[in-house]
């Protein structure tokens, strides 16, 4: 790798990491925030949660596609800064709210805007070859974990000053960040490597449309959207789960988030490396499918505190079948499609965030409403996500077959 790629890979995961700090401070406030604004308790707050996760990626999936192909015609630093900016508004929204209303203008905001990762992603793609493509796209990964170590920790101990704080705190870095940017980030997409923005092509449905031309990824993206809707279940549901069950304090939800995040940058910048120089991309994502699924029962079925951190590493570990999906689906397209691949990309997980707070919210409120009830039964959620898991986990396998006989 020449200098000038290694500096390019290092300024995005800078980026990466401290936009990821600003998401991550607000975790462990939102339940609070919303319970005082709406003046309700937490099981309806994990609906209202749900929702607003709702309007985010409803707006994300409209418009991730755009700026994905914007991006392959004007280049990854504008649509990156842009991106960033968006982010700081929604946190000032945040922060002085004096209603829900505000909540759900925030959101829609920096669902407009919130294509930095996979603009992030595309920028890794542009500049990997088939050799450290893994590498790469697990280094960003990590970078997206150190912001949900940081970020907890930061809100969990602002949260105790007030519940707008962290929000405060989150618009500054996200500007800080922004202004690093503009300053430091180069463009990683060539001038020769850019096509002519088709706004045909810049829609959800036409980025789904371009897709759907690929037979041999087109499967995976599908257990890829299965198993990034299982994936919500920690950030939708675990603050609203660990309230329930066990009555965590704001500060502990902040620490347990760390915990995964530093777990998360483990796994993904050493783990992943390992795994996939020795068995290749679709063992890993196997090993890693199984390894979730093991999580998500543990975490289901806990009836003790202790219980949660070793369900926590093994969910962690199970995270490298992301990077092997990404690894697997980016290297079957070319350099002047990888923004409208990511674009895309960024689209199907938006629609999957569409459905899956709601979902796993919902869920979580009809089995935690009334204690006294049959059916009280806070890891219910996480039921779902091992389910929808398996689903993924059935479709890799399939896919994995076909491609090999392929190949012979």
């Amino acid at each position: 790798m020449v200098p000038s790629q290694r500096k390019s890979i290092l300024f995005v995961l800078i980026v990466t990491a401290l936009d990821t700090t600003g998401l991550g401070i607000i975790y462990p406030v939102m339940p609070q925030l919303i319970e005082d604004l709406v003046n309700t308790d937490i099981s309806t707050a994990a609906t209202y949660g749900g929702w607003l996760t709702f309007a985010y990626a409803l707006m994300q999936f409209i418009f991730a596609p755009v700026l994905g192909n914007l991006s392959d015609r004007y280049g990854r630093r504008s649509v990156l800064l842009i991106s960033l900016f968006g982010f700081t508004i929604d946190y000032i929204f945040l922060a002085f709210a004096q209603n829900i209303t505000w909540l759900f203008i925030g959101r829609i905001i920096a669902g407009i805007s919130g294509a930095s990762y996979s603009v992030a992603a595309a920028s890794i793609a542009d500049i990997s070859t088939d050799q450290d493509r893994t590498k790469n796209f697990g280094y960003i990964n990590a970078a997206y974990s150190s912001g949900l170590i940081i970020g907890p920790v930061i809100g969990g101990l602002l949260g105790q000053f007030g519940t707008h704080i962290p929000f405060i705190a989150a618009a500054i870095l996200s500007f800080g960040n922004f202004i690093f940017g503009y300053f430091l980030f180069p463009d990683t997409l060539e001038k020769s490597n850019r096509r002519k923005f088709e706004l045909k092509r810049a829609n959800p449905f036409g980025a789904f449309k371009h897709l759907s031309q690929f037979p041999t990824i087109i499967t995976l993206i599908i257990a890829m959207f299965f198993v990034t809707i299982a994936g919500h279940s920690m950030p939708s549901v675990w603050a609203y789960f660990t309230i329930e069950k066990f009555n965590w304090s704001v500060e502990l939800i902040g620490y347990s988030l760390a915990f995964l995040g530093l777990l998360s940058i483990i796994v993904q910048s050493w783990l992943v490396g390992i795994l996939a120089q020795r068995f290749g991309d679709d063992k890993m994502t196997i090993f890693g499918l199984l390894f979730s699924i093991i999580g998500y029962l543990l975490i289901a079925f806990s009836n003790v505190e202790w219980l949660l951190f070793p369900a926590m590493v093994i969910n962690v570990i199970g995270s490298v079948q992301r990077t092997g999906f990404q690894s697997i689906i980016s290297s079957q397209v070319s350099k002047s499609e990888q923004g409208e691949l990511q674009g895309g990309l960024s689209s199907l997980l938006g629609l999957s965030t569409i459905i899956a707070p709601p979902l796993l919210t919902m869920v979580f409120t009809h089995f935690t409403k009334n204690e006294n009830s049959d059916l009280y039964f806070p890891g219910a959620p996480y039921l779902v996500a091992v389910l929808l898991t398996f689903v993924g986990l059935i479709i890799m396998l399939i896919n994995s077959q076909k491609r090999k006989k392929t190949i012979i």
